[in-house]
């Protein structure tokens, strides 16, 4: 592939398979999508770049409505700038930026902070999402209609990190929300079922002697919110299902049409319980890696539409809080950069889904969710003349073990390090910029990393 120059070339990406159906070509100009099919070249302009896409499959931006860029206040874990480059190279083109910050995302203030901090970076769109309480504190409603009428135009709530358990609390916010379209994100963790808690409580965790965390748990709160969603008639998005009885929950809050979206993890896809025999920190998240009956009941969830996209619930954290004893660690785990590879692997591979499905729940649906599928900035669009030239190439066929060392992200908190993954990519257009060719990023400008290199 051939090095853009400064002056923004347009792209022509030769023989791609849009969504993995038939190869053809995309013309990508003026930030749109300006042509598509044989006769996109003779509408190139002169300058153009052509990209040999033979074998690669297009797909349009992926979109994460779960990830942690931790500044402001933990810039010795990640940045936006680290964050949003890692984003990039995992074929994002848009994220939404988690509350949990120091400060904590809470007031219009915050929120405006981190939404210039992703236009300067320039590698993906940032969406702040906002903090349902003040403080994450479970106990007051934060500034939920400044942070919507902000620059930041926030849409997305949530305390991740923690539950917002109060039932008064949760209804006030799903209430509050609907006068400007907002959604709830929450993070559904009884705690005073997981005080203590260290991971999935089964068979695993009493032989390994740590503190169990019922799926029940995580269960009884979705139960709870869906059905205060219905009485208030408010959009619900519960992030990070991880257990059998979750999906089911949803399957039949579903059913009776209740306004209730869900996600799933790539590790909770991949990763299951039985990695904590090894007492290794790396694998320590909230919530917990469940059992395989857990993960199949997860996949089979993603590929019948009961759950609606793959969020990565990216939690980048420096070696001083993963690097020690189980019970010392840090919950999280990276995934930004791996997260394509793994749906591959698991989804596309093995059959379940298409690659038309992975667009649906990895593009378009989570830009649905956040409210960012419209306007000159949309995400998640389709692959076609006039839409915003957001897309990713991917090589399904390219097999290549998970180096946490090499990775953009500024922690290496990555639980795949030495696996072997399908499909890797190696472009990204943000608006018809590229932001990566060749598996490489593509500064849009002189810009400076900040926070430590790890």
């Amino acid at each position: 592939m051939s090095k853009p120059t400064a002056g923004g070339p347009a792209y022509l990406l030769r023989g791609v398979a849009p969504l993995g159906g038939e190869p053809t070509d995309l013309l990508l100009a003026d930030g749109v999508i300006a042509a598509v099919g044989p006769g996109a070249a003779a509408q190139a302009p002169a300058g153009t770049v052509t990209i040999d896409g033979a074998g690669l499959v297009a797909l349009p931006g992926l979109v994460d409505l779960h990830t942690h860029l931790r500044e402001p206040g933990r810039e010795d874990a990640e940045t936006v700038w680290s964050g949003t480059r890692a984003a990039a190279l995992g074929g994002y083109t848009s994220v939404h930026a988690m509350a949990n910050t120091s400060p904590v995302a809470d007031t219009a203030g915050v929120v405006e902070q981190v939404w210039r901090l992703g236009n300067d970076a320039g590698w993906v769109d940032v969406h702040p999402v906002g903090a349902v309480s003040v403080g994450l504190g479970g106990t007051q409603l934060a500034e939920l209609g400044a942070m919507a009428h902000s620059a930041a135009q926030v849409r997305v709530f949530s305390d991740d990190g923690k539950c917002v358990h109060d039932p008064v609390l949760m209804r006030r916010a799903l209430e509050y929300v609907k006068a400007f379209d907002g959604v709830i994100a929450q993070h559904s963790q009884e705690p005073l079922l997981t005080a203590g808690a260290q991971m999935h409580e089964g068979v695993v965790s009493a032989e390994v002697g740590l503190a169990g965390w019922p799926a029940v748990a995580e269960e009884a709160i979705i139960a709870r919110d869906v059905l205060l969603a219905e009485h208030v008639g408010s959009r619900l998005h519960v992030q990070h299902l991880s257990t059998a009885g979750s999906v089911e929950i949803i399957r039949w809050a579903k059913a009776r049409g209740i306004d209730v979206t869900a996600e799933a993890t790539p590790h909770h896809l991949l990763l299951t319980d039985e990695l904590a025999r090894t007492y290794d920190p790396v694998y320590k998240v909230n919530p917990p890696l469940r059992t395989a009956e857990d993960v199949e009941a997860l996949r089979a969830g993603l590929a019948d539409g009961t759950i609606d996209i793959v969020g990565t619930d990216h939690a980048p954290h420096t070696r001083e809080d993963k690097d020690c004893e189980w019970a010392a660690a840090a919950f999280g785990m990276t995934g930004l950069e791996t997260a394509l590879s793994i749906v591959a692997t698991t989804m596309v591979a093995t059959g379940r889904m298409s690659w038309a499905d992975v667009a649906r729940v990895m593009s378009s649906t989570p830009a649905r969710i956040g409210r960012t599928d419209a306007g000159p900035r949309a995400q998640g669009r389709p692959l076609e003349v006039g839409e915003p030239a957001n897309v990713t190439l991917v090589d399904p066929a390219t097999r290549w073990v998970v180096d946490p060392a090499a990775q953009a992200t500024a922690s290496r908190n990555s639980p795949y390090g030495g696996r072997e993954l399908t499909g890797r990519v190696v472009a990204t257009f943000l608006r018809g910029r590229a932001t990566v060719l060749d598996g490489t990023t593509v500064p849009s400008r002189d810009a400076v990393p900040a926070g430590p290199a790890r």
